[in-house]
């Protein structure tokens, strides 16, 4: 799918054709038709607009003759609903600088390219590419900071509820978020050093601008910031799975402990009256007594409150 939008009026408005627009923004999946129209247009290969759209495509930047590419990755929730797949994942966003345009890319619907386009980014102009870029990258750090938030607030929760339980249930949930924290550390990480590389080689032309460049080190600084977090909450969900899965076998252990003794316990009446009911002469005088049944069951208590304090005394109980 893809979008036409121009600059008029100080405002972002959808355009119909690429002549009039001076962003477009592409949703994959797209169909061969507009891959050719788009290509041709633009006069572009169609790696430039393909690679984005591949879910695995690392970060990096490119320069050739006919444009530049700049591919990072950005945080979107996963769309797939599975016990074992992560909240969130990250994709590749493309940004193809060519023509006086600007093309983004991504293979999924881009909760940071959606800002954009319901203006809801101060100062965003698509007309002014650098400052465009710019604003992308600290849109896609502000968003993986806002999910890092989300997910340990749900980690927090399902450790609550993980007190005195032997489900495993909440561990799945732990693991679930464990895989998206993986997914943002990774990419993280490369956009960081993609950053950093832009910045040393000059990528987007900032030299000369110095609120430019202030921008662009603290987006860098963000991106370091949101990296550490990051990180710091895996080692904190990688602890607290290793604790809670030893309190839940802990937790089992003392059960099957606890059912174990109440057997032993019951055992005892039942192993009396079998030997007392079988049909032999009791000893003591026992089978002539009319008392016999009362005995019986006094020594049964006795041998059980024995047991019992036995196994208080060992902490067994």
């Amino acid at each position: 799918m893809i979008h036409y939008y121009a600059w008029e009026g100080n405002q972002v408005h959808a355009v119909n054709g690429l002549s009039e627009a001076h962003w477009i923004n592409v949703v994959g999946p797209l169909t061969t038709f507009e891959l050719d129209y788009l290509s041709e247009a633009l006069k572009l290969s169609h790696d430039f607009i393909t690679d984005p759209l591949d879910i695995e495509e690392r970060a990096r930047y490119e320069k050739y003759d006919e444009g530049r590419s700049i591919i990072l990755h950005t945080p979107v929730v996963n769309q797939v609903d599975k016990e074992n797949e992560p909240i969130f994942i990250t994709v590749p966003l493309g940004i193809i600088l060519c023509q006086e345009k600007i093309i983004t890319v991504c293979a999924l619907e881009s909760p940071v390219m959606e800002k954009f386009v319901e203006s809801k980014i101060r100062n965003f102009n698509p007309s002014n590419e650098r400052l465009f870029i710019l604003q992308i990258f600290e849109q896609t750090v502000f968003l993986f900071l806002e999910y890092l938030k989300k997910l340990n607030m749900r980690r927090r929760l399902i450790e609550q509820e993980l007190y005195d339980s032997s489900r495993s249930e909440e561990l799945k949930s732990l693991l679930q978020i464990e895989k998206s924290l993986v997914y943002f550390v990774n990419s993280l990480n490369a956009n960081e050093l993609l950053k950093i590389k832009m910045k040393r080689t000059d990528f987007l032309n900032i030299t000369g601008s110095e609120e430019l460049v202030e921008i662009f080190e603290d987006i860098i600084i963000d991106n370091n910031q949101a990296r550490e977090v990051a990180q710091l909450y895996t080692n904190i969900l990688n602890g607290t799975m290793e604790a809670y899965a030893s309190i839940i076998s802990n937790n089992l252990n003392i059960f099957i402990n606890r059912l174990t003794v109440i057997t032993t316990l019951l055992m005892v009446p039942t192993v009396i009256a079998s030997f007392m009911g079988m049909n032999v002469p009791l000893p003591f005088g026992l089978g002539s007594s009319k008392f016999s049944f009362f005995i019986i069951i006094i020594i049964t208590i006795a041998f059980s409150f024995g047991l019992s304090w036995f196994f208080r005394k060992k902490n067994i109980l």
